[in-house]
Parts: structure tokens; C-alpha cells; sequence
């Protein structure tokens, strides 16, 4: 049986959810709830820095920088951390100033606007982790792994991430051109691309099948109403007599730690290791265990994978993997071992900061690895057949 690709459609990426807008992708959170304030007396005693060369650059520019008018304490303040936290190299820790933190705790919810794809930094380069699946960037054609290397004109590359999220995003309605570099392509691609709000659904199922009885489960991110959705689509899968489930996660960037254990527990048996999150200070090292309430244990699963699968969906399907719960089929994971976390600041902004890395229940590290499928299937963007959907329904109904 030959099915349509459904991604036009379906599913979507997270990474932070947030290049709905244009954001640093393939995020991996704590509920910044549960962590400690900022320690500031702690961070002067690890960085024992002379910061009086930081105030006699900031006394002479006040003093001496020809056009008064451009001195901003506020923005030379946001700029000094940004700079700071530049020198870390780590595309995944970043600075949010209050406008960027009130837009992403909205972006949570699941609504977005923009063009809908999730952005990272490599090398220096601004690539596209994933389009969100029914968002205008995937049905202009956008993949994971494109270069963006002009935005409206301007080399994105010579831009700060934050200037060019902020020239990639838009009101509803208007258009940016974005020209691509895509391995296997020569030349560059030009898209015109038209910005719009996409309502992210984080979990969709549907029966498929030769008799209707393989459900077909798609996991978008991992955020706010992904635990209860997935519970609620699990009890309505169970009402039926299936005999094999796809777990779709294809061009899902991440999310929350603590629902990426949620979400795994429906599929292991027992309390088992979920994930085991390293620290710097090894005494804080923590590992998470399944909630031993399966509901979907037992039944044949398929877990299906790409490119743009990343961080917390890397998650489950390492410890399903591990645990030989299912059939991991696809390409190779993004690779996104590590772990974040947000720290409220008091004028409203944010610190989101690495600062843990994540292993499978085997102890694998998949940070900048990824995870290889068990049945490597490479989609073909060019068609419209879903090839690993098709491989997994046939594999499942034998």
C-alpha cells in the first residue's frame, strides 16, 4: 500500500520551537521552575576576571565615542553579555533580553509566526535543523541542512544570530527571500518565502493500514500540552485492536527533559533508566526513570527518525533503542546531547545555558553523533510517497 507523504501536514520541529519566529534551534530544557536563582557571589568566585578594564573601556567610550547619540546603557549593557557569552562557542547558550523572553514563554504555547523552521549556528554558518511540518518554509521547500546565506540581500553570516533572527522574522502576510546553499545542489536556491501564524499541534494519530489496525502516532515537540495530549491520543489508540504503532518523530527538534520521560514511559515496562543527565559538578548528576506505568509495552513499534529529529526525541528514541523496545527506522539523528536551561533575570530577560549532557540508558553519548537507525531508509524529498512511512507500515503488517 502506498501512502502520500503526510508531512506537508503533519508533525513539525521544535528547537526551540522558537524559529516559528527565527530562534537557535534543537533546545533541550529543565522547567526553569525547578532550579535554583542565579548565584551571583558563586560566579565571582569561578571567575576571579580584573572587570576594571571592562569599566575603563565603557568610561572612555561614555566619554569619547563621537556621536553621544548612540550610547545606550541598556543596549551596551545586553551587547557586553552578549559578547561575554559569545566567547563560549555554544550555539545552544544565549542571552534573551525582556522582548525575546516574553515571545518565547508565548512561543511554548504552541502558536507561532513566522516562517516556521528551526535554525542552529555551525561553523560560523546559519543552518536549518528542521522546517515545522504545514509550515510555509516546509511547503516552499526548505530542508534540513540548508545554508541560509543571504537574507533579503544581507549575508547572514556577518549577522549576529539575534540580527538575523530578527530580519528573518515578520508580521503575517509580508515575504522574506532567503537564498539557500544545499549539499548535492550546485548553485543557490532563492525562496521567497511568506510569513504566517502556524498553530504547532505537538501530537496527531490516526489509524492506518491495510485493516486499520497500525496506529500511526506523530510527536512534533516535546512542550507544555505534549504529556496530556499524548495520554489522551494513547487511551484512544487503546480502544482499538491495533497490532503495531508508528511513533513518528521526523523533524521533531526537542523540547522539555521532563515530557520526553513522560512520553517514553508509554512504551517501557517497569521503572527503568530514562535518560542519565551529567553535570559539571559530577555529585548533581541525575537520572531519570520511567514512570513503570506502560500502556503501549508489548505492542510492535516503529519509531520513525530523520535529520531533524533532535534532543529530547533523541531521548526516546535512544532508550527505545537501548532497551530493544522497537525498530528505530529513518536517517541518522541531528546529535544533540545536551541539556538547557532558562534563569529568569530580574529586568525580565533570560539566560538560557548549557549545562548538563544527556546519555542513553547504555551510557551513549549521541552529541554530535546522533543516533543510527536500525533500518536506514533516506527520504525522498523530491516525491510525494512517504518512503519510511510505507517501510514501516509494510514492516509492521508482516
Amino acid at each position: 500500500m502506498i501512502y502520500k507523504r503526510i508531512s506537508l501536514v503533519k508533525i513539525s520541529a521544535w528547537v526551540a520551537v522558537f524559529f516559528m519566529t527565527g530562534w537557535v534551534a534543537s533546545y533541550f530544557y529543565y522547567n526553569p521552575a525547578e532550579e535554583e536563582s542565579l548565584d551571583v557571589d558563586t560566579i565571582e568566585e569561578i571567575t576571579p576576571v580584573e572587570m576594571d578594564l571592562f569599566w575603563d573601556v565603557w568610561e572612555y567610550l561614555d566619554g569619547n565615542f563621537i556621536d553621544a547619540n548612540m550610547l545606550n546603557d541598556q543596549e551596551m549593557l545586553y551587547g557586553a553579555i552578549d559578547g561575554m557569552i559569545s566567547a563560549l562557542d555554544d550555539p545552544y547558550t544565549d542571552f534573551m533580553d525582556p522582548d525575546e523572553t516574553k515571545e518565547f514563554q508565548e512561543n511554548m504555547e504552541g502558536e507561532l509566526e513566522g516562517i516556521g523552521a528551526e535554525l542552529t549556528v555551525e561553523d560560523g554558518e546559519l543552518v536549518v535543523v528542521t522546517p515545522f511540518k504545514g509550515s510555509p518554509a516546509e511547503s516552499e521547500g526548505i530542508l534540513p541542512g540548508d545554508t541560509i546565506y543571504l537574507i533579503d540581500g544581507n549575508v547572514a553570516s556577518e549577522m549576529t544570530i539575534m540580527d538575523a533572527i530578527m530580519a528573518i522574522r515578520g508580521a503575517k502576510g509580508t515575504v522574506v527571500v532567503l537564498t539557500i546553499l544545499r549539499e548535492g545542489v550546485e548553485g543557490p536556491l532563492i525562496f521567497e518565502i511568506e510569513r504566517d501564524t502556524v498553530k504547532v499541534d505537538s501530537v496527531e494519530w490516526e489509524l492506518m493500514g491495510e485493516n486499520n489496525d497500525i496506529a500511526y502516532i506523530s510527536l512534533s515537540q516535546f512542550v507544555d500540552d505534549t504529556t496530556d495530549d499524548f495520554i489522551k491520543a494513547v487511551n484512544e489508540i487503546l480502544l482499538s485492536d491495533v497490532k503495531g504503532i508508528i511513533l513518528d518523530m521526523r523533524n521533531n527538534g526537542g523540547g522539555y527533559l521532563d515530557t520526553s520521560v513522560d512520553v517514553l514511559s508509554e512504551f517501557i515496562d517497569g521503572g527503568q533508566k530514562a535518560v542519565t543527565v551529567k553535570m559539571r559538578d559530577e555529585a548533581n548528576n541525575e537520572i531519570r526513570y520511567t514512570s513503570g506505568d506502560s500502556k503501549l509495552s508489548g505492542i510492535p513499534l516503529v519509531v520513525l527518525v530523520n535529520s531533524g529529529s533532535a534532543s529530547a526525541s533523541e531521548i526516546v528514541a535512544g532508550a527505545i533503542q537501548d532497551y530493544q523496545a522497537g525498530i528505530i527506522m529513518g536517517e541518522q539523528t541531528y546529535g544533540k546531547g545536551s541539556v538547557q536551561t532558562v534563569e529568569a533575570l530580574p529586568d525580565g530577560s533570560s539566560l538560557r545555558v548549557t549545562i548538563a549532557k544527556w546519555y542513553t540508558p547504555s551510557d551513549r553519548s549521541i552529541d554530535d553523533t546522533g543516533i543510527t537507525p536500525d533500518i536506514e531508509i533516506v527520504d525522498d524529498y523530491e516525491t510525494e510517497e512517504d518512503e519510511a512511512l510505507n517501510e514501516a507500515v509494510e514492516y509492521l503488517e508482516k
